[in-house]
């Protein structure tokens, strides 16, 4: 498939093998499926949490927020009491603006890539998220202090220093796709694939790895540990599909991504929702998800609770 994909030219052929391009993502499937009014309950990281909370979807545990440019000097008091934390935009995207803190003092800060900040630095940091450096459409912002996420051991052999999350697209309420985005030494520990992260393709029954890919080229190990990705398996891979359809029902949105994360001690957590997912998903699993929308849209039965719709995509047999 990866060979086949390379190989297209044309936006027909493209078309052909089922994969769905930026055009068609925004006019045919998001202006269809998701109505702007519902935008605020992902763009807000706030929001999400608090209506996530309120129907029983696990989410790091909010810590504070810091809101007008005269309260940061202040962040040290909202942390007291907290060994580690995350500072993220509330309106951000992509993992711009996220600064991990795994230990610290009053005056230096050491990131989860081991890198050591200054108070001004970290200071400096959360006045950039407050004036909207790191917001869709620059406005201005929030900064939310959060607990941090702590590396499930699962996972050791296939990440490096970053925590691995999951990806899954959930159209009309059933997952759709989904894929693992693994960091690297040369992300910087972040698991974004344009900075090098390695995305992993998961089957959606199984929670297995079906193809890897990095820099969009396909590979079987990872770069910096060498395990082979294609013996990595999602554990509570149901708890992890069972949270992002969830986000449809709090959300309405009738075509979004899930980021999903497993913590050593809580388990799946939703870290955030998308109303925008991109289309890199196509390259980690080697297919297009075009066809699998469409099959959703014309087959798959209506009016089902998520548990439902779950038993329906895993191939659950009812009693």
């Amino acid at each position: 498939m990866f060979e086949k994909l390379k190989n297209i030219a044309w936006p027909s052929e493209l078309r052909k093998s089922g994969v769905l391009g930026m055009n068609a993502r925004n006019y045919e499937i998001i202006a269809q499926s998701n109505q702007r009014r519902l935008y605020p309950l992902v763009d807000d990281k706030v929001q999400t949490k608090r209506l996530a909370n309120q129907i029983g979807i696990n989410t790091p545990h909010l810590i504070g927020v810091i809101e007008v440019q005269n309260e940061v000097d202040r962040f040290l008091d909202l942390v007291k009491g907290y060994d580690e934390f995350v500072i993220k935009p509330a309106h951000g995207s992509g993992g711009k603006g996220v600064l991990v803190i795994k230990k610290y003092d009053s005056t230096q800060f050491i990131t989860a890539s081991e890198k050591v900040l200054g108070y001004n630095e970290v200071y400096q940091h959360i006045s950039n998220i407050l004036s909207g450096l790191y917001s869709l459409g620059g406005r201005y912002d929030v900064a939310v202090f959060e607990e941090m996420v702590h590396f499930s051991n699962q996972f050791q052999d296939y990440s490096f220093q970053g925590i691995p999350d999951v990806r899954v697209i959930v159209y009309k309420g059933f997952p759709a796709m989904a894929m693992m985005r693994l960091a690297t030494k040369e992300s910087g520990g972040r698991a974004n694939l344009h900075q090098g992260a390695v995305g992993v393709g998961i089957d959606i029954k199984t929670g297995k790895a079906i193809a890897a890919v990095q820099h969009n080229r396909p590979i079987a190990f990872h770069p910096d540990t060498k395990a082979d990705l294609m013996g990595l398996k999602v554990p509570f891979w149901r708890e992890h599909l069972e949270i992002a359809v969830k986000g449809f029902d709090m959300t309405g949105l009738g075509y979004l991504g899930a980021d999903i994360v497993l913590d050593k001690f809580r388990g799946p957590m939703m870290l955030e929702l998308n109303a925008r997912p991109g289309l890199a998903i196509q390259i980690a699993n080697g297919r297009g998800i075009r066809n699998i929308l469409d099959n959703i849209r014309d087959n798959y039965p209506q009016g089902l609770n998520y548990n439902e719709r779950l038993d329906y995509v895993l191939g659950v047999e009812k009693s």
